[in-house]
């Protein structure tokens, strides 16, 4: 797996903090700083998503791919899933993520509550590497809703 990520600047003047990367499977996503007012040639212009906020999205795709993965492989009804992250980070440098809490909401027909206890904690334990591997800074609590549809 790889990936290209590039300082893009602001409209040439080579300030701000954009960049865009290029994934290794031919796609391209922005992300951008937030604005800083005592020193705006370190900020950002609130143009995309920050970086750690691409790793907590990128954590919750990882886990809903999974949780959907294994409630069709169960033969479940699953016809929906999201899920909503909370996240602390630390202080100092480095601001890693501390506590992250992931709830779950999966909308189905007749999908059993203990099913999808099982598929979150099968993402979190065996399968989903994002997960697992904020874990080893991060408290991580997950809770979920079933939805019928």
């Amino acid at each position: 797996m790889e990936c290209t990520v590039s300082w893009t600047g602001n409209s040439g003047t080579r300030s701000g903090m954009g960049f865009i990367a290029e994934t290794g499977s031919g796609h391209v996503v922005a992300m951008d700083g937030a604005p800083d007012a005592a020193k705006p040639e370190n900020g950002g212009q609130n143009l995309a998503p920050r970086p750690m906020e691409m790793l907590l999205a990128g954590t919750g795709g990882c886990t809903a791919y999974d949780v959907v993965l294994i409630l069709k492989r169960g033969r479940h009804n699953v016809q929906g899933c999201s899920v909503k992250i909370v996240s602390e980070r630390a202080t100092e440098d480095p601001k890693v993520f501390t506590k992250i809490n992931m709830h779950f909401t999966v909308t189905g027909q007749g999908v059993p509550a203990s099913a999808v206890e099982r598929a979150i904690a099968m993402s979190h334990d065996k399968y989903c590497s994002a997960s697992i591997m904020l874990g080893k800074t991060a408290e991580i609590t997950t809770s979920f809703e079933v939805v019928e549809a």
